[in-house]
């Protein structure tokens, strides 16, 4: 080809007609020569981007690690702008930090599937500070009560109410303590079936506008929650069956003795629990603190409109993770021997569930 170049490039005499043809040939071929390394080339480059592009977009803890860190410094950003905001502004404020944290706790459930364990707990750790935080800030500078003016009190109620304050006071058995972490629920006194004893109940959240719900202080009670909520905060439960539809965000279990539950969450953090058994569907790994005795099996429950529900919540997928536990409290390599993954021959089969019958609806 060399030759062909070096005779165009040095032949300036005229041509007659049959020499021109000749060039004329010589030059479609050069041409035609040329046109195909160039599109060797460009293939090649597009092969070569195409494989970068790949690599780019595979999720990596280095690019989950950055965009923790970004979120992060952002919500402490508006944690520190609180005081300084508009008191009409406030709550809007506060509200948008709230979503802000949800968000990044979202953002751990769907990366927690490749990162390496101690990334997961440090960041759980850090939203759970953050929740914290923004907790106190509630406290602080939104007050529980509206001021509003009464008529005084005669000495006689004053006396009373002192009497009755003394009678619940912290410390009588009646009563329990909470920490700040737990105070939120409390306060949002959000809908649920308390204080009940030997009794079925159900509650169907479909097409309702419920977002969090409680199930506290029950003792050999059935329970069925049909459809989806935000969030579930279950307390102080004994000798119960509790199965639930899929959570969107996190599951909250504090306190549970001689219990099963069939639950599905993008979250789920079991403390003090003792003698349970947990059959879940969750994107994250399950979280065990001060517990003995669990042990952990894949979702089992059937009601009608489950799939859907599991879809519009993206449960629809069995994760796995059911058996990925990670227990706070053990810091060891070796397994944990607080829990346990429950033997096959040991396990209920399929639970089915309707809101028909004998159950009574919680409030």
């Amino acid at each position: 080809m060399e030759n062909e170049e070096e005779v165009l490039a040095t032949s300036n005499e005229p041509l007659d007609p049959n020499l021109h043809k000749k060039h004329i040939s010589m030059i479609e071929r050069l041409s035609n020569r040329h046109q195909i390394r160039l599109d060797n080339s460009l293939a090649r480059q597009s092969e070569s981007d195409s494989s970068s592009s790949s690599t780019a977009t595979a999720p990596t803890t280095a690019s989950f690690l950055s965009r923790f860190s970004d979120s992060k410094r952002s919500i402490d950003s508006q944690l520190a702008q609180s005081r300084l905001t508009d008191p009409a502004q406030l709550r809007s404020h506060l509200d948008s930090i709230s979503a802000s944290i949800s968000d990044l706790e979202k953002l751990v459930a769907e990366s927690s599937y490749f990162l390496p364990s101690y990334e997961v707990r440090s960041s759980l750790k850090t939203i759970s500070d953050l929740k914290q935080t923004l907790e106190n800030l509630n406290s602080e500078l939104i007050p529980k009560k509206k001021f509003s003016f009464k008529n005084k009190a005669s000495k006689q109620d004053r006396d009373r109410s002192v009497s009755d304050s003394k009678q619940t006071a912290p410390g009588n058995a009646d009563s329990f303590s909470v920490s700040l972490e737990k105070l939120s629920f409390q306060v949002r006194d959000s809908p649920g079936l308390r204080n009940k004893n030997g009794e079925t109940l159900v509650k169907n959240f479909k097409g309702s506008e419920i977002g969090e719900f409680t199930v506290s202080d029950l003792d050999s009670c059935e329970v069925r929650l049909i459809g989806s909520v935000r969030a579930l905060f279950v307390h102080r439960l004994k000798n119960c069956r509790v199965y639930a539809g899929p959570v969107t965000g996190s599951i909250l279990i504090e306190g549970a003795e001689d219990c099963v539950f069939v639950m599905a969450s993008h979250q789920i953090r079991i403390h003090n629990a003792k003698g349970t058994d947990f059959y879940l569907r969750v994107r994250s790994r399950p979280i065990i603190e001060d517990s003995t005795g669990v042990r952990f099996a894949p979702y089992c429950l059937s009601y009608e409109g489950i799939e859907e529900d599991l879809r519009e919540a993206s449960l629809d997928e069995e994760t796995g993770n059911w058996g990925n536990v990670d227990d706070f409290k053990w810091l060891r390599a070796v397994q944990s021997p607080n829990w346990a993954v429950l033997p096959e021959n040991e396990r209920v089969g399929m639970v089915q569930i309707s809101n028909s019958g004998d159950g009574i609806e919680g409030n």
